[in-house]
């Protein structure tokens, strides 16, 4: 029996034993919050009618889970960070599970709002497990190269669970005779039961002590991504509304009171000895290059998804667009999602050989290369399909690169919030790109035919921007030292700073 137990003991303290136990219980964690991410989209039309309201009042649900997304998951991170990354993964399912029954008992708008909006805590999730994992790693030297393969695992669960959400809240809804109550439960039952697979099977990791809550920084910040993000919403809202130029200085007065906030932080936060969150580590050439990629894969990941649609479904008689019903424009959203997947295993797998700063600059360049190739090669349903694909692979491999190499590049003690800064800078990019797309479409609707549909020119604008992105995102990271995010036994877990840190002046391209 001893022997069975060392030999039980000795796996689970081995890179394989973390890898199949810990690993195991994120993707499903993962999934779970695919299935969130999926299983209502279908169902909008449903909720709108059972709700009373209009198609548009959609848009704010988006709006406000985002905005919350933004403010908690830095907050919630540095907890971690503090208290215990399994300690506060826990208390984000539990909120998460709260909400989501709070949404199966909903009966108006404004309780809708509020519920879809604290459903966002999920958001946290990911760069939470990211931390659990490269503290596991950091105590046999190979936190980095752990969490890189891990990350791809944790991509592929949870677009999977989006794929699986998407499919089956239509069957489950036709199953239930369209009882749109019962419907809602299913989510809520997954997310209850994750939080009991947080609960009692995954560890805990070290928690930092003498650590303190930067209140007053978190606070700071609260308004400076408040004020970023309302302008953001209320540039996308004149958009749709085609309100006159005079709405437009309400936006130029809330980025620009946002940015003297953000510039407000900086400075305070420079004079804090445990900030919340630490822009000298922010400064370093391994870090920055990757919060802005974060930022610019946000641009097509979260705010091209829209504009996708709607060309899919625009009528191909005005010269442009695929003429799509629901269900191709499905296929097509599908297809793009299995590319995510595709990606997301390519850096797993390639992750184990590859240099990592070179996989990241690649991955980038091939959203690029991907939303380049719309603009002469658009007009069929292949060549759109091409092109996607294309781009979804580099974006799968960026979804688990970005918070592994931001993990990696943080001292021992912030993994969790440096993680976490790459979902808030991706969801701002995302936020900002939706505000921009929405009045570049918009200012082309109606233009042709008499429809009202948007403009080729529109959509053009949309694919350039979306590869300028990416080409962006690739040479800033080629300012990134050449040996950054790698294992280092005599650096990386000996003084809890990365092992690029140590290099970082001989490497740095100036």
């Amino acid at each position: 029996m001893s022997r069975a137990s060392s030999t039980v003991d000795r796996f689970r303290g081995s890179a394989l034993g973390i890898t199949a136990g810990l690993i195991g219980w994120f993707v499903l964690v993962e999934v779970t919050s695919g299935i969130l991410q999926g299983f209502y989209v279908p169902l909008f039309s449903d909720i709108v009618t059972s709700l009373g309201i209009h198609d548009s009042d959609v848009n704010w649900f988006e709006a406000a889970q985002l905005l919350l997304s933004a403010l908690v998951v830095p907050v919630l991170a540095k907890l971690g960070d503090m208290y215990g990354h399994k300690r506060i993964l826990l208390v984000a399912a539990i909120l998460t599970a709260a909400a989501s029954w709070w949404l199966v008992f909903a009966g108006d708008f404004w309780s809708f709002l509020i519920a879809w909006a604290l459903q966002g805590f999920y958001v946290v999730w990911l760069p939470l497990e990211i931390a659990l994992i490269f503290e596991r790693g950091r105590r046999q030297n190979r936190g980095t190269s752990m969490t890189r393969r891990a990350a791809g695992l944790l991509v592929v669960g949870l677009q999977a669970g989006a794929i699986i959400g998407a499919l089956a809240a239509g069957r489950i809804f036709a199953a239930t005779g369209g009882d749109l109550t019962v419907t809602l439960m299913v989510p809520a039952i997954a997310v209850s039961l994750i939080a009991f697979v947080i609960w009692f099977f995954v560890p805990e990791s070290d928690p930092m002590p003498g650590r303190r809550l930067d209140t007053w920084g978190f606070v700071i910040l609260a308004w400076a991504l408040l004020l970023v993000t309302g302008a953001l919403v209320y540039m996308r809202m004149i958009g749709e509304l085609a309100l006159g130029p005079g709405a437009w200085w309400w936006v130029v007065a809330l980025l620009a009171a946002g940015v003297a906030v953000f510039v407000w932080f900086v400075r305070f936060e420079l004079r804090q000895d445990d900030p919340a969150i630490d822009i000298r580590v922010l400064r370093r050439p391994e870090m920055w290059p990757v919060q802005i990629t974060a930022f610019l894969v946000g641009i097509s990941l979260l705010g091209a998804q829209g504009p996708l649609s709607t060309y899919a479904g625009t009528d191909s008689s005005l010269g442009y667009g695929l003429g799509l019903d629901a269900t191709g424009r499905s296929n097509v959203i599908g297809i793009y999602l299995v590319s995510l997947i595709i990606g997301a295993v390519l850096f797993a797998v390639t992750s184990r050989r590859a240099n990592p700063r070179l996989i990241l600059i690649v991955a980038s360049a091939l959203v690029g290369i991907g939303y380049t190739l719309f603009l002469p090669f658009h007009t069929e349903l292949w060549q759109v399909l091409l092109n996607l694909s294309i781009a979804g692979i580099g974006s799968g491999a960026l979804v688990g690169a970005l918070p592994a190499a931001a993990a990696a590049a943080a001292p021992h003690g912030q993994t969790g919030i440096a993680s976490a800064l790459t979902n808030t800078t991706k969801t701002i990019g995302g936020t900002f790109a939706s505000a921009i797309f929405g009045v570049v479409l918009a200012a082309g609707a109606g233009t042709v035919a008499s429809q009202t549909a948007a403009s080729l020119g529109g959509y053009m604008a949309v694919w350039a921007i979306c590869a300028a992105g990416g080409f962006v995102a690739a040479v800033l990271l080629f300012f990134v030292p050449k040996v950054a995010f790698a294992d280092d036994d005599s650096t990386g877990s000996a003084t809890g700073q990365p092992a690029a840190e140590a290099v970082a002046g001989e490497s740095q391209i100036i």
